[in-house]
C-alpha cells in the first residue's frame, strides 16, 4: 500500500482549512480491509451455524455413539446445539470486556490485527472438528469466535470513526453494519444444501470464516493507525500527521491535527476514563444513558426473535420447506440493500431521522405482524402479510438501529471515555442478543402470536427517547458533539471537578 500514496494536492484556488475530505484509496482501502477482515467474519459466523443444523446434529450423534455406544437423548442433543449456538454471544460479551485495555494499549489497528487470533485458530479447529470426531472442538470454536466478533464489533465502529473525516463520517460509520449484513448473506448463500450446507459441506463451511481474517492479517499492516490514538494516546504528532496526509490525500493538514489537540486539552485534566469512572462522571450522563437505550432498543426490539420466527411462518404460508432457505437468502439481500441505503443517505438525512424512521417501522411491522399471525388461520391472504411485516422489519431495522448506534458511541465520546462507552455498549448489546435468544422461545410459548407486542413497545419506547434526548451529530466535532450532551445536564451549578465538559473551550473550526 505505499506505493499507493497520493499526490498531495496544493494550489492558492482551494483553502485547506475548508476543503472537505474525501474518499481517497488509502481511506477506502483501510476502510474495507477493516470491515471485510472483521465485521465481515462477525455477520457470518451469526447465520453459518443455521442451515447445516441437521447434519451436525447427526454428527454430534453418530460421535457419542463411536464413544459409547449409545446415541443421544433428545434433551441431551438439544442441550449441546443449544450451547453450539448460545456460548457465540457469550463469547461476544467476554470480547467487549477487553476492547478497552486492548485498544488503548495495542491501538485500533493492533487490535484488529491480534484479534484475528481469535478467528484462524478456531476455523481451524471448527473445520477439522469431523476429521477428529470432536464436537466439542465446534462449541469452543465458536466460544472463541464469539470473543473475536465481540471485540470487532466495538473496534471497527471507533476505529473507522477516528479516521473518517467529518462529512463522510456516518457513511463510514455505517460500513461494519453493511458488511455484516453481507457476511449473513454470504452464509445463507454458502449453506444452500446443493452447495455447501450437507453432510460432506458443512465443516469447511465453518472453516472458511479464516479467509477474511487471512486478508486483513496480510494487508492491514500497510495502512495507517488512527491519527488521534496516535496523537493523544501515543503523543507521536509526527506519526499522526503522516496519518492523516496519507488518509485526507493532501499535505494541508494542521487545522485537523489541531481539531484533534483541543479535543486532547479538553479532556486532559479528566486523564483516562475507565467504565466506573463513565459511570460517576455527571457530564457523561446523557451519552452513557443513549449508548445504553440505543443498544439496548437495538437487540430488545427483536432483530433476532424476527429471524428465529420467520421459516416457521414461511412455512405456514404454504412455502415448501426445501424452499424456504431461498426465501431466507432473499430475506438477507433485502437487509445488505436496506444497509446499502443507510450508507448513502446517513449524511444527507442524518442520524436521527433514520433511528427515529427505523424504531417507528420496525414497531409498526410489529403491530401487523401481530395480527397476521392470530388471523393466519381464519383469512387466507395473512399469511403474506406476515411475509410483507417480516420484510418491511428487516428494511427497518437496516435502515437505523442496527448500523447507527456503534456510530452514536464513536460521536458522542472523546478519546479518554471512547474505549470504555463501547465496553459499556458492547456488554448490553450481547447481554441482549444472548437474552432474547434465551428467553423468546419461552415468551412465544407463553403469548404465541402476541410476543411480538412486546418488541414494538420497545421499538416505540427508544424512539421516544431518541426525539426527546438524542442530538443530531450530523457534521459536528467530536467536541462539539460532547458539548451539545454536556448541556442537557440539570443543575450545571452542581457539577464540579476538573475534566467536566461544561467548562470545555469553544470547539475549533478545523478541517471536514
Amino acid at each position: 500500500m505505499e506505493g499507493q500514496e497520493l499526490v498531495p494536492e496544493q494550489g492558492p484556488e482551494q483553502d485547506p482549512g475548508q476543503r472537505k475530505g474525501r474518499l481517497t484509496r488509502v481511506l477506502l482501502a483501510t476502510t474495507l480491509v477493516a470491515t471485510f477482515g472483521s465485521s465481515f467474519q462477525y455477520g457470518y459466523n451469526v447465520a453459518v451455524i443455521n442451515s447445516p443444523e441437521k447434519y451436525m446434529k447427526n454428527f454430534y450423534n453418530e460421535t457419542h455413539h463411536g464413544r459409547t455406544g449409545q446415541y443421544l437423548s433428545e434433551s441431551l442433543l438439544t442441550l449441546l446445539w443449544s450451547l453450539s449456538v448460545s456460548v457465540f454471544p457469550l463469547g461476544g460479551l467476554l470480547g467487549s470486556f477487553l476492547v478497552g485495555p486492548s485498544v488503548n494499549r495495542f491501538g485500533r489497528k493492533g487490535t484488529l490485527l491480534l484479534n484475528n487470533v481469535f478467528s484462524i485458530g478456531p476455523a481451524f479447529c471448527m473445520g477439522l472438528s469431523r476429521l477428529a470426531r470432536s464436537y466439542e472442538m465446534i462449541i469452543v470454536g465458536r466460544i472463541f469466535v464469539g470473543i473475536c466478533a465481540g471485540i470487532s464489533s466495538n473496534v471497527v465502529p471507533m476505529y473507522l470513526g477516528e479516521l473518517a473525516p467529518r462529512n463522510l463520517r456516518g457513511a463510514l460509520g455505517v460500513m461494519p453494519q453493511l458488511f455484516i449484513t453481507i457476511g449473513i448473506l454470504i452464509a445463507q448463500i454458502l449453506g444452500i444444501t446443493f452447495i455447501l450446507g450437507n453432510d460432506q459441506g458443512w465443516t469447511t463451511l465453518l472453516g472458511l470464516t479464516a479467509i477474511p481474517a487471512a486478508v486483513q492479517v496480510l494487508v492491514l499492516p500497510f495502512l495507517p493507525e488512527s491519527p488521534r490514538y496516535l496523537l493523544i494516546q501515543k503523543k507521536d504528532t509526527s506519526a499522526a500527521r503522516k496519518a492523516l496526509q496519507r488518509l485526507r490525500g493532501w499535505e494541508h493538514v494542521e487545522d485537523e491535527l489541531e481539531e484533534i489537540r483541543q479535543e486532547d486539552e479538553a479532556q486532559k485534566a479528566a486523564g483516562t476514563v475507565s467504565v466506573w469512572k463513565l459511570f460517576l462522571t455527571r457530564s457523561l450522563r446523557w451519552q452513557l444513558v443513549s449508548t445504553i437505550c440505543l443498544m439496548g432498543g437495538q437487540q430488545l426490539s427483536g432483530v433476532n426473535a424476527i429471524y428465529y420466527y420467520a421459516n416457521e411462518i414461511y412455512t405456514n404460508t404454504g412455502i415448501e420447506p426445501s424452499q424456504v432457505q431461498y426465501v431466507t437468502v432473499g430475506t438477507g439481500a433485502i437487509n445488505v440493500v436496506a444497509t446499502l441505503v443507510s450508507v448513502f443517505v446517513v449524511e444527507l438525512l442524518g442520524r436521527r431521522v433514520l433511528l427515529l424512521l427505523g424504531f417507528l417501522l420496525c414497531g409498526g411491522a410489529c403491530c401487523v405482524l401481530t395480527a397476521g399471525l392470530v388471523l393466519q388461520d381464519t383469512v387466507s391472504w395473512m399469511s403474506y402479510l406476515s411475509i410483507t411485516c417480516i420484510f418491511s422489519y428487516v428494511v427497518g431495522h437496516a435502515l437505523g438501529p442496527s448500523p447507527i448506534p456503534p456510530l452514536i458511541i464513536t460521536e458522542a465520546f472523546l478519546q479518554s471515555s471512547r474505549a470504555s462507552a463501547f465496553m459499556v455498549g458492547g456488554t448490553v448489546h450481547w447481554l441482549s442478543n444472548f437474552t432474547v435468544g434465551l428467553v423468546f422461545p419461552f415468551i412465544q410459548r407463553s403469548l404465541g402470536a402476541y410476543s411480538f407486542i412486546i418488541f414494538a413497545s420497545v421499538c416505540f419506547l427508544t424512539a421516544v427517547y431518541i426525539l426527546l434526548v438524542l442530538p443530531e451529530t450530523k457534521g459536528k466535532t467530536f467536541v462539539e458533539i460532547s458539548q451539545m450532551f454536556a448541556k442537557k445536564t440539570p443543575s450545571a451549578d452542581d457539577v464540579q471537578g476538573k475534566g467536566e465538559l461544561r467548562d470545555l473551550p469553544p470547539a475549533p473550526v478545523a478541517a471536514s
